[in-house]
């Protein structure tokens, strides 16, 4: 049987319980019945008691009137306190089941056509003569209480004896239950409750600006904190202040992927807002004149012999013959984990006041991925970060025991992780099929990304084909997946990733690219990997956490 209403409904009278009642042990399997049914047409609202639907007949409306009801040839009256009360419940039961009849009939999914339906008045505190009879009323449209026994079977009586309409069916019934629910209505979607994530994401981030009133007066911060505390918020915020107050600015990081994101971000900031230079800090000595170096992906002793020591020696150099007006008042460094020593002499020789311009770093040494063991050569004054805010409570509890320090939860609730066990072999094909459930259940492309911890998935590899620029350009199409790595995925996030953990040995820093992969997601998280491999890399905390 399919009843609405079922587990809580709300009644006004005892008459209205009692028919309620009835209802529920008289209905065969296949009937329905909703409970205070309410419709509005053009005209005005309506509410029906009960509407009844039965399997193999048809629907009737019924319009009950508990207390003491009788009739003085002209009206209706129900006994109350304050005296005999006229009421209507013929015309008023009637209006309403036509309006619901044109309601349920116009609604798309219905395609019975007219079946059998009519209404009655239930009195189930009154017992009518066996002789009553009105032009409007006959006896069998007027059910009382010596009839509530039999009530259902009456009902079906009413609709056996109508000549209009068909009978209607199972599908039917189904049909009546889903539009009487409603369409078109707005649904606890993946995406909906991400957007609302979101909003609170960004008012607690916001809050995070206050730090940048604190530190007004030094030139000098190392702002430290886990993934998802708001650093590269609070990063480009003091880079926007910084440069609204007339300072030249740099706003620099290492990677192609997050100085992507800087560039959109800022570029749609008013002028005088918009930093000197955004970018990666290797673009800025090429700028500067420095060469351009080989391949950065191929890393050989050559290549890594360039990048760490023969491009800062050279943008050092360069540095120095600037002219002022190429110079910065301040420099603002995300992810600076990432630097190597040498890189930072270059910065400190390309400001105006080398001994007194700003240096402000953000950083968090749990996702320094990179060989590199770089400190500032600088006295910083320290600010520790330790509210997450960008992931959902579930999201975080998986990655903080690798963060190295103890972070307050403040992003909310979520799904929970889904792991997915298998070899490293096959990672990519299961997070493939990953993300075709995701797009089932709801998330849009533009919402997903899918990370490796090993070798590059086949689609980012064909997309880098396409060079540095198009590739990044793919991060912002909306009608595409991106497909990453998590060590240019730093910095960055998505509404919901997928991480295929694709190495089969364990390195050096693989603790920290399982890290950087798992604090990406902001929503929804899916693991695919091999849970022995897992639990060797992440530890007991993380394996538990994804049930491995």
């Amino acid at each position: 049987m399919h009843l609405r209403n079922l587990e809580n409904p709300q009644f006004v009278n005892d008459a209205e319980r009692a028919v309620w009642d009835a209802l529920t042990e008289q209905l065969d399997e296949n009937d329905f019945v909703a409970a205070n049914q309410r419709v509005t047409d053009r005209a005005k609202d309506h509410e029906i008691d009960f509407v009844v639907g039965l399997d193999g007949l048809g629907v009737v409306c019924l319009e009950v009137k508990g207390g003491q009801i009788s009739h003085d040839g002209r009206t209706w009256l129900q006994r109350r306190r304050e005296g005999d009360v006229p009421i209507d419940p013929v015309n008023q039961v009637l209006g309403s089941s036509y309006a619901l009849r044109a309601y349920v009939e116009n609604d798309p999914r219905w395609t019975q056509g007219r079946v059998l339906w009519d209404h009655v008045v239930v009195f189930p505190n009154t017992e009518l003569p066996a002789d009553f009879a009105r032009p409007d009323c006959p006896r069998w449209r007027a059910i009382d209480r010596t009839q509530l026994s039999s009530l259902v079977s009456l009902l079906r009586d009413v609709l056996t004896g109508k000549e209009s309409g068909r009978p209607m069916g199972p599908a039917g019934v189904e049909q009546l239950s889903a539009a009487l629910s409603g369409r078109g209505l707005p649904q606890a979607t993946v995406l909906a409750r991400a957007i609302a994530h979101e909003d609170d994401v960004d008012a607690l981030t916001s809050q995070q600006s206050i730090i940048l009133g604190a530190i007004r007066l030094l030139n000098r911060v190392e702002v430290r904190g886990g993934a998802g505390t708001g650093k590269t918020f609070l990063a480009v915020e003091q880079a926007r202040r910084l440069s609204r107050s007339g300072e030249r600015v740099a706003l620099v990081c290492y990677s192609h992927g997050l100085a992507s994101y800087l560039r959109r971000l800022t570029s749609t900031w008013p002028r005088k807002e918009q930093p000197a230079y955004v970018g990666e800090f290797h673009s800025l000595g090429i700028e500067w004149g420095a060469a351009r170096g080989p391949d950065e992906s191929v890393r050989t002793a050559a290549s890594v012999r360039f990048w760490e020591q023969d491009l800062p020696d050279q943008m050092a150099g360069l540095a120095r013959s600037l002219e002022w007006r190429n110079r910065f008042d301040s420099v603002v460094i995300d992810e600076a984990q990432d630097f190597a020593d040498a890189w930072w002499r270059p910065v400190v020789e390309s400001l105006r006041e080398p001994d007194q311009g700003g240096i402000y770093v953000f950083s968090d040494e749990a996702q320094r991925v990179f060989d590199r063991q770089g400190t500032p050569p600088l006295q910083l004054v320290p600010i520790v970060l330790d509210h997450n805010l960008r992931n959902t409570r579930q999201i975080a509890l998986c990655f903080t025991s690798l963060a190295g320090q103890r972070m307050r939860l403040l992003g909310g609730e979520g799904p929970e992780v889904t792991m997915v066990p298998c070899t490293a072999a096959d990672a990519l094909d299961r997070a493939d099929d990953q993300i075709d459930a995701l797009l089932d259940a709801g998330w849009r492309p533009e919402d997903l990304a899918m990370l490796t911890t090993g070798s590059r998935h086949p689609e980012q590899v064909s997309r880098q084909g396409e060079g540095h620029v198009a590739y990044w350009d793919s991060f912002w199409d909306t009608e595409q997946v991106f497909y990453g790595h998590v060590l240019g995925f730093k910095g960055l996030e998505r509404r919901a990733v997928v991480l295929a953990v694709n190495e089969t040995v364990s390195r050096e820093r693989t603790r920290e690219r399982l890290y950087v992969g798992l604090s990406r997601p902001r929503d929804q998280l899916v693991v695919c990997g091999d849970p022995e491999f897992i639990r060797e890399v992440g530890g007991l905390d993380l394996a538990r956490r994804l049930g491995v």
